[in-house]
């Protein structure tokens, strides 16, 4: 990954981007990285295909959830888009129209990758937690790590941290049994 550039054109330079390239705004720099590898990929679409019945449907789970792969998210001054994020529905009832979501999401999970590492953990998660952003996971397809927090005193607090082929149930998806050894691409 590039080092990040200082921009005084903000969302013009993320803009003119090609297509084939993630852009994000942190803290007033323009972030660009390829697209997703395929352990990266796989890992975040799986996830969304684990929660989506149970919690974005409501198929064989308690429902109540807007989940959604890679949302635009602006967050005052800062552009992010995580891998994954959810809203409780009380909050978002419908998916606005929108090609951007200025409501900060109830979850996020991000998944790393050896060039976005440092910046989802050091960047992007301070911005989560300013934004009031109650639960995030981070998730690691190489180390087959998943790390959850949960926003305490506007701090993100560890609550939990598996690896390998753990089974758990994890705030705010608690309601399911989540088989870790699922989510990593073979």
């Amino acid at each position: 990954m590039a080092n990040p550039v200082r921009t005084n054109d903000g969302y013009q330079d993320l803009l003119a981007l090609p297509r084939n390239v993630v852009g994000e705004l942190i803290n007033g720099e323009l972030h660009a990285q390829p697209r997703p590898g395929g352990p990266h990929a796989a890992t975040a679409s799986i996830l969304g295909m684990v929660l989506g019945n149970p919690f974005h449907r409501g198929k064989g789970g308690p429902g109540g959830w807007v989940i959604l792969d890679e949302p635009e998210l602006h967050l005052t001054s800062d552009v992010l888009v995580p891998d994954l994020a959810g809203w409780r529905r009380e909050r978002m009832p419908q998916i606005p129209d929108i090609a951007a979501f200025q409501l900060a999401p109830d979850w996020v999970a991000e998944i790393l990758s050896p060039s976005t590492a440092a910046i989802d953990r050091a960047e992007k998660v301070p911005v989560y937690a300013r934004e009031q952003v109650q639960h995030a996971w981070l998730l690691d397809p190489r180390l087959q790590t998943l790390e959850a927090f949960a926003l305490r005193d506007a701090r993100y607090e560890l609550i939990g941290a598996w690896r390998g082929n753990a089974v758990m149930r994890v705030s705010p998806f608690e309601a399911l049994e989540l088989e870790m050894g699922t989510l990593w691409a073979r």
